[in-house]
């Protein structure tokens, strides 16, 4: 599928049919308008049900391109013209595969084939009213400044960049002399979409809520992290006890979950390749405003990394089925061979260099 402010994204084949279509008629992104006859259902206990499996695919960008400033949604016009760069785009990709296909002079594989295919992508459709951007907040829908001094790293698919330890990215690494100079998806710590907060990405963009009297808990599909959010007026964790994904209490405001997180660890950045999280307070807002649909909004005040909070909304789609486990490395064998293999290539330019 296209990104309705440029760029090709296809659609993942394996999501379920109801998914696809509720993605196709809610790109997220869109704005939901709210149903005035809707009444949100309530659990057991008088609380909003925000219970099940959500999906946060998202076209959107992030941040707001530069020729939108400040215009927070795309016009119909503008809507119409991404409709037919989609349209175009999928129909050249469809005849660029049928070609394939049913061409038996086509290429023969290579060595590489590439990290993925279309099989694990998943994107939303383009809806009736489309947001510019997720972040909300600065107005113009871009990150603000970071302040003097804030680090920024950067990781990748390519080849490793040179950097020093600790690594605070999720793709990439800074060598492999171990498991600490590769990036935080890599070690199976914590997912590139994740987080907290949830960050729409190319596959993987699920999560499932649970919830009774005192507790809820929100799983990822990425990762496999299962977040336990405390209820209700208890005592703050200690400072001293710091956790890759933060300490999360929470409190319901009418139909709303707000969820405060903070104590993290200081071992990943902020947001945007930049800071550490050291010192940041992340409030994330879950309000269900029709049947299939969750608003998930996020605030995040790091005054040590920005110069202004950051505030985004991605709407969530329900999924009509059941959240899978993702185990990252099976028997955790990704990062033995990344290791081994650069071990093999060092032995292997020594003995050259001793001839």
């Amino acid at each position: 599928m296209i990104n309705p402010l440029g760029g090709k994204m296809r659609s993942k084949s394996t999501l379920s049919l109801p998914l696809l279509l509720a993605l196709s008629l809610s790109f997220s992104g869109v704005v939901v308008a709210q149903d005035a006859s809707f009444e949100v259902p309530q659990t057991e206990y008088g609380h909003p049900d925000l219970q099940g499996v959500w999906n946060f695919s998202s076209s959107t960008p992030m941040q707001r391109p530069a020729q939108f400033g400040e215009q927070e949604f795309l016009t119909q016009e503008q809507i119409q013209a991404a409709v037919q760069r989609q349209q175009a785009s999928a129909a050249a990709a469809d005849a660029a595969a049928a070609r394939l296909v049913v061409n038996p002079e086509a290429p023969a594989a290579t060595d590489n084939p590439g990290g993925y295919n279309d099989f694990w992508m998943e994107m939303a459709n383009i809806g009736d009213t489309v947001r510019t951007s997720h972040i909300v907040h600065p107005s113009n829908g871009r990150i603000p400044p970071a302040v003097e001094g804030a680090q920024r790293q950067f990781g990748g698919l390519g080849p490793d960049i040179p950097g020093t330890r600790p690594v605070r990215y999720v793709v990439g690494g800074i060598a492999k002399d171990g498991p600490e100079d590769r990036g935080l998806s890599e070690r199976c710590i914590v997912g590139f979409n994740s987080g907290p907060p949830f960050t729409p990405s190319l596959y993987n963009n699920n999560i499932q809520i649970f919830q009774n009297k005192d507790t809820a808990v929100i799983m990822t599909e990425m990762i496999h992290d299962a977040r336990i959010v405390t209820l209700g007026d208890k005592p703050a964790l200690s400072d001293d006890i710091r956790l890759w994904s933060g300490n999360s209490r929470g409190w319901y405001e009418g139909n709303t979950l707000v969820v405060e997180t903070k104590n993290f660890n200081g071992l990943r950045q902020t947001f945007s390749s930049t800071g550490n999280n050291m010192d940041m307070v992340l409030t994330e807002k879950f309000t269900r405003t029709a049947f299939d649909t969750v608003d998930y909004e996020f605030t995040i005040d790091d005054p040590a990394t920005f110069t202004d909070k950051i505030t985004a909304i991605i709407p969530m789609t329900k999924v009509a089925g059941q959240l899978y486990e993702y185990a990252c490395h099976e028997g955790n064998y990704g990062m033995f061979n990344i290791l081994r293999g650069k071990r093999v290539e060092e032995r292997t330019e020594s003995e050259s260099g001793a001839q």
